[in-house]
C-alpha cells in the first residue's frame, strides 16, 4: 500500500513538472511568436508597407493584449496610414497600459492635432510634461496646439520654457512672433520674427510672416528684402514674385514691379493670378498719369487673366480698365460677373455704377452704388459717393432718397453752399 502511494505520488510530481514544463514551453513559443510579428511589422513599416504592417502588429496584440509596445506601434502605423481614429483608439490603450510612458502621450497630441482638435492635443502634450518638463519639443508642441485652438496668451508660458531649454529652437521663436501679433504687440513680434529668420534663414514661413508686420508697419523697404530672399528661397512659386512685385509697385518702384512681374509671366504662362497683378500694376500707374501705352498694357494683361479664369478680382480690374478706356459699354459685363462671385469688394460696385450711369442706366447705377455703400460695413461713405447717390436718385425721380443722401452729404461738408441749395430746393418741392 505504502508503495502505492509512493508511485501516485512520483506520478502526480512527474505531471506537475510536465505541466509547467508544457506551459514555460507554451509562454516561450508565445513570446518567440510574439516578437516576430513585432520585428515583421517594424521591417514592413522600413519598407512602406503599412497595411501588411498593421496586419503584424494585430497578431501581435492578439497575442498579448495587455502589451503597450503592440499598441503604440500600430496606432503610430495608423497615423502614419491616415486612419487618426484608429490611431487614437490604439494610443489611448497604450497610454492606459503604461501611464508613465511618456511617447504614447506625445503621440496622442499629435494626432488630435492632425484632427484639429488642438484643445484636447494641448492637454495631452501637458500630461506629458506632468512627467517629464524639460522636453522642449513638446513644450513648443503645447505652445503650437494652444495657439492653433485660440489661446494665443497662454501659449506664450510654454513658449518662454521651451526657448529657455533651446534657445536656438527657431519654430519657437516664429510661433512666438506669431502669438504677439494676433495679440497686438508688433514691435514684439517683430523682433521674434526677426529672431526666427537670422536663426534658420531658409524658413519660408518665418520671412513671410515677417514681410507681412513689416509692411503693416509701413515699413516698405525691409519688407520688400523679406520678400525677395522669399522669391530666391522659392523660385518655382509664382505667388513669392507676385508678392514681390505688388511690394515694389506699393514703393512707387513701378519699373522694377513691372519687370518682375513681366518675367513671372514668362515662366509662369498659365497663371492667371500673375497676369492679374501685372495688369493691376500698369493700370495704376495709367490711373495716375494718363498714360494710354500703360492702358493698353493693362488691358492686354487684364484680357488674358478674364479669359483664362473666374477671378473676381481680374474680372473687376478689366472692367475698371474698360471705362478708363472709354468703353463703359464693354466695363459692365466683366465688372457685372465680379459683383456675382463672393466675396465681393466694395470698389467693384462702384466701378459697375460709374458704368452702369455712362450708358444711362440710372437706377442700376443707383442701385450699384447703394450697395457699394452696404460692403463698406458701417463706415462712411465719402463725400463724392454720397453726392453721386443723391444726384442718382433725383435724376430717376426718389425726391425722399435724395434728400437723405444730400442731408448726409452735408454733414460731412456742412459749409457747402451747393448742397446747402440742392437740399433746399428739394425740400421746398416736397412741400
Amino acid at each position: 500500500m505504502y508503495r502505492v502511494k509512493r508511485w501516485w505520488l512520483a506520478m502526480l510530481v512527474v505531471l506537475g513538472l510536465g505541466a509547467t514544463a508544457a506551459t514555460a514551453w507554451l509562454n516561450a513559443a508565445r513570446e518567440r511568436a510574439f516578437q516576430q510579428l513585432v520585428a515583421a511589422g517594424e521591417d514592413a513599416i522600413a519598407r512602406d508597407d503599412l497595411g501588411v504592417a498593421i496586419e503584424a502588429f494585430s497578431g501581435a496584440i492578439a497575442l498579448k493584449p495587455d502589451s503597450m509596445l503592440a499598441h503604440l506601434r500600430r496606432g503610430e502605423t495608423y497615423r502614419r496610414s491616415g486612419d487618426l481614429r484608429a490611431a487614437l483608439r490604439d494610443l489611448r490603450e497604450a497610454a492606459r497600459l503604461d501611464p508613465a510612458a511618456t511617447h504614447p502621450l506625445e503621440q496622442l497630441g499629435d494626432v488630435l492635432a492632425a484632427m484639429d482638435r488642438h484643445d484636447r492635443a494641448a492637454e495631452q502634450y501637458a500630461a506629458y510634461l506632468a512627467l517629464d518638463d524639460r522636453a522642449a519639443r513638446v513644450l513648443y508642441k503645447q505652445a503650437a496646439a494652444l495657439y492653433r485652438a485660440g489661446e494665443p496668451r497662454r501659449a506664450l508660458e510654454p513658449l518662454e520654457r521651451a526657448l529657455a531649454l533651446s534657445p536656438g529652437m527657431s519654430e519657437a521663436f516664429y510661433l512666438r512672433g506669431l502669438c504677439l501679433q494676433s495679440l497686438g504687440d508688433e514691435a514684439g513680434a517683430r523682433e521674434a520674427l526677426q529672431r526666427a529668420v537670422t536663426l534658420a534663414p531658409g524658413t519660408a514661413p518665418a520671412r513671410e510672416a515677417l514681410a507681412a508686420v513689416l509692411l503693416g508697419a509701413g515699413r516698405a523697404q525691409p519688407a520688400t528684402e523679406q520678400l525677395e530672399a522669399l522669391a530666391a528661397l522659392e523660385p518655382d512659386r509664382p505667388e513669392r514674385l507676385i508678392a514681390l512685385g505688388l511690394a515694389y509697385a506699393s514703393a512707387h518702384r513701378t519699373d522694377l514691379a513691372i519687370v518682375t512681374l513681366g518675367r513671372a509671366a514668362e515662366r509662369f504662362p498659365d497663371n492667371v493670378e500673375v497676369y492679374t497683378a501685372l495688369g493691376r500694376v500698369w493700370l495704376d500707374a495709367a490711373a495716375a498719369t494718363g498714360d494710354r501705352i500703360a492702358l493698353g498694357k493693362a488691358l492686354e494683361a487684364l484680357r488674358t487673366a478674364a479669359l483664362r479664369g473666374t477671378s473676381a478680382e481680374a474680372l473687376a480690374l478689366y472692367g475698371r480698365a474698360l471705362l478708363l478706356a472709354g468703353d463703359p459699354s464693354a466695363a459692365v459685363r466683366p465688372l457685372r460677373d465680379a459683383a456675382g462671385t463672393l466675396p465681393v469688394h466694395p470698389d467693384t460696385l462702384l466701378w459697375l455704377s460709374q458704368a452702369l450711369d455712362a450708358t444711362g442706366r440710372r437706377r442700376e447705377a443707383r442701385d450699384a452704388l447703394q450697395q457699394h455703400v452696404a460692403l463698406l460695413g458701417g463706415e462712411r461713405p465719402p463725400l463724392a459717393v454720397l453726392r453721386r447717390l443723391g444726384d442718382l436718385s433725383e435724376r430717376i425721380g426718389d425726391r425722399t432718397a435724395a434728400l437723405r443722401w444730400f442731408r448726409e452729404a452735408a454733414a460731412v461738408a456742412p459749409d457747402s453752399a451747393a448742397l446747402a441749395a440742392r437740399i433746399a430746393r428739394l425740400e421746398a418741392r416736397a412741400r
